[in-house]
């Protein structure tokens, strides 16, 4: 139940290129160059986020890519 209140919301902050944690915008956090092309942005909480493609939307970093 919990987690079909949260799963919107962080969904929502994604979207708006906001953390799911913090709420800081990801445009102001590190961001890494991947060898794929794609972007790995670290928030200043810890948190990985990847930026794929021309669109610029972000996601929530796979075990395997951290």
């Amino acid at each position: 139940m919990f987690k079909n209140i949260i799963a919107p919301v962080q969904a929502w902050l994604l979207a708006s290129g906001k953390c799911v944690g913090c709420g800081v915008k990801l445009s102001e956090s590190k961001i890494e160059k991947e060898k794929d092309g794609t972007l790995k942005v670290i928030c200043k909480c810890g948190r990985i986020f990847i930026q794929e493609g021309k669109d610029g939307k972000y996601r929530r970093a796979l075990f395997e890519e951290v």
